[in-house]
């Protein structure tokens, strides 16, 4: 009976919400205090290990194909070195050097007279860069949508572009992206400084067409009729082979599966944060997130400051941990990953994203890469080229001395060994 009696209440207490029975429904169903264990997905896991340094790789080759030339010194690419990710005690010149296949190195004198080294693009980057390039442009309103639905989702239409930065790269926007693709939509776009002085993006025109979230939207084939026409979808729950769920926990699920599903673009105000369908609603939102990457995954970090723009309670991280059905926490590359469960079926994406094929021939390059380098392939190449080394360049025009320094072969050597 008594059952019966709060599945009749989640059901009056929908997306409408403003009728008095469903708002004292929503402030009297506090949260259950489970606690789900983590479990190691193999699978997933490997998803995010596979992709080790490709985020840093694919940001230089875009730093480096914007320079004249499509080179530049080690000395110019420093400055850019906080978007990388990289860890503190890694040197940016061992990184590069790291990936023969992706980068070619040469040298140049700098205004003080020392030779530094200097990188560019191998050509079949070039032509697996200017493919990508293709991609985005042919994918434009997508990513446009994407964007728009981003800022859809938090409550005054507009973020930091510190924050969309940190997500951009998910998001599959390009580099560039706000000197390249803003500028042509100033009719969705524009720029404004928030209270704290930032930079933000603020979308101009709400557009009903996108506040459908996925989960609606797959919910014709994946729900249940009356689940649909009651509004209390269901997410679409997997869990790692081995994983035991306990009665209590199973119960709860099941009762929270059950609860009014509020729509991430919808207004939430209404909502006490002490209850199981708020936490339904920051599920959603994050449910949502996901879906619009491309990759359906990110860093736990880079949604660590949604919480104000979200309109989110304190915590929110949490529903992680407290849904591993939903989401999983990989802790591979030095991080934490949150990955969407649904949209994978082991290691393999189910819907893919053109730029997510363009992303694995980067990662088979790489690899092949530090395979060949193990093998003492580019050694021998190096060695070669220090003993035909004539041409010095300094800054865009090239010297021909006919003599290499003592100086210069020992920095040579030291890279080398570096």
């Amino acid at each position: 009976m008594v059952s019966i009696l709060l599945l009749s209440r989640a059901r009056v207490s929908s997306f409408l919400g403003g009728c008095r029975r469903g708002f004292n429904y929503q402030q009297k169903f506090s949260l259950v205090n489970v606690k789900l264990k983590w479990v190691k997905d193999r699978a997933l896991d490997a998803v995010v290990a596979g992709q080790d340094d490709l985020r840093a790789t694919c940001i230089l080759v875009s730093i480096i194909y914007s320079a004249p030339h499509c080179s530049l010194p080690i000395y110019r690419l420093t400055p850019h070195r906080g978007q990388l990710g990289l860890p503190q005690n890694v040197k940016l010149s061992t990184f590069i050097r790291k990936y023969p296949t992706i980068f070619l190195e040469s040298h140049i004198l700098d205004s003080g007279g020392t030779r530094v080294p200097c990188f560019q693009l191998t050509p079949e980057v070039l032509n697996i860069h200017q493919e990508e390039l293709c991609v985005l442009e042919q994918n434009q309103m997508d990513t446009i949508g994407r964007l728009c639905k981003l800022l859809m989702l938090t409550r005054d239409r507009n973020l930091p572009l510190q924050t969309i930065d940190q997500l951009k790269w998910d998001m599959g926007l390009p580099y560039d992206y706000y000197d390249s693709l803003i500028p042509h939509h100033r009719d969705l776009f524009s720029s404004i400084c928030l209270p704290d002085d930032r930079i933000g993006l603020q979308l101009q025109i709400w557009d009903d067409r996108l506040a459908i979230s996925q989960l609606q939207k797959n919910a014709a084939f994946q729900q249940k009729e009356e689940d649909v026409k009651s509004g209390c979808l269901a997410f679409p729950i997997g869990f790692t082979r081995g994983f035991g769920l306990r009665r209590k926990c199973m119960e709860w699920l099941q009762e929270w599966q059950r609860l009014p599903y509020t729509s991430p673009y919808s207004d939430a105000s209404h909502l006490d944060p002490r209850t199981d369908v708020s936490e339904k609603r920051i599920v959603g939102v994050f449910h949502e997130l996901l879906h619009l990457t491309i990759q359906k995954k990110t860093e736990r970090k880079n949604v660590s400051n949604l919480r104000k723009p979200l309109s989110l309670p304190q915590k929110f991280t949490k529903v992680f941990e407290r849904h591993p059905g939903i989401f999983y926490l990989s802790n591979k590359c030095n991080t934490q990953t949150v990955v969407l469960r649904e949209a994978y079926d082991g290691q393999q994406l189910l819907e893919k994203h053109p730029l997510v094929d363009i992303r694995e021939k980067y990662v088979r390059m790489m690899e092949r890469g530090m395979l060949d380098k193990s093998r003492g392939l580019y050694k021998k190449s190096r060695t070669a080229s220090l003993e035909d080394s004539s041409k010095i360049v300094y800054g865009d025009e090239s010297l021909d001395d006919g003599t290499i320094h003592e100086r210069e072969i020992d920095y040579n050597l030291s890279s080398e060994l570096d």
